[in-house]
């Protein structure tokens, strides 16, 4: 049986340069495709966020002097983006944790 590959379903947020730079672009498209293939990612590439809802991840990509990371969850038939940001500190700030959530709740998701 062939797999079939999920499409990307935006809610929030783009990949784009600037002020992405084109290496991490390309690296979070990359690894995004990875997704959509249904593989499943770790670290230091990929982590749970079960704070946001349930198959919700944090895509890791660092840039230059920047670290970007973007919000994710995985359905069977799509990978949903949540929110792409720049993170500046060790923890993901709850502003984003909550647009994440109003996020999901729009969609019809939890």
């Amino acid at each position: 049986m062939e797999s079939v590959s999920r499409p990307l379903r935006w809610l929030h947020g783009e990949v784009k340069t600037p002020p992405m730079g084109l290496s991490a672009r390309r690296e979070m498209g990359l690894l995004l495709r990875r997704v959509q293939e249904r593989e499943n990612l770790s670290l230091p590439h990929s982590r749970p966020m079960p704070v946001m809802g349930s198959r919700c991840y944090e895509m890791r990509v660092n840039d230059d002097n920047k670290t970007w990371r973007l919000v994710y969850r995985i359905d069977g038939d799509a990978v949903v983006i949540l929110e792409v940001f720049e993170k500046k500190t060790s923890q993901t700030p709850k502003h984003v944790i909550e647009k994440c959530k109003q996020r999901l709740k729009q969609y019809g998701l939890r």
